[in-house]
């Protein structure tokens, strides 16, 4: 079957191989937004972020002439948060950004995961490439929250 894009083929891998990260292990990764209250401590979004505006943004031109083949660049939104009790926000900023150096890491090649920065071949590349954080104190303690991009490039 054609496809005219590769974004739910390469957001499917990303969520493979981060779900699959022995040192995610006790993180709650979700596809898309949140459905209920969570309540975990730490928490990773593939294809959503709060107050964001879009899950994936992307774009396509043809490849070359003779429009037989298209490149199609796109961004995958995600989220990392971290929440305690406490009021220890070093220790929330530490462990959100802990977590989105293991997401940076799953997108490098190695010898175990040669095609990583493929999504499991979904893409040409993939890698990590923006980043905003936010923090909070309430009542319910510390909250770090960091929005992150994923950005890609396919041929189709």
């Amino acid at each position: 079957m054609a496809t005219t894009s590769r974004v739910p083929a390469a957001v499917a891998a990303l969520l493979e191989i981060l779900r699959a990260a022995p040192s995610l292990a006790s993180v709650r990764i979700c596809d898309g937004p949140p459905s209920t209250n969570l309540t975990e401590r730490d928490v990773l979004y593939v294809g959503w972020q709060p107050n964001g505006d879009n899950a994936v943004s992307l774009v396509q031109d043809f490849n070359a002439a003779g429009a037989r083949t298209r490149d199609e660049d796109f961004i995958i939104a995600g989220y990392v948060e971290s929440r305690g009790g406490d009021k220890d926000m070093s220790f929330r900023r530490t462990r959100v950004f802990e977590i989105l150096a293991t997401v940076e890491s799953e997108l490098r090649a190695t010898n175990v995961a040669p095609g990583a920065p493929t999504l499991s071949g979904t893409v040409l590349w993939a890698h990590l490439t923006a980043g905003d954080l936010s923090q909070e104190q309430s009542n319910d303690g510390a909250l770090a929250g960091l929005n992150f991009s994923v950005s890609c490039r396919a041929r189709i």
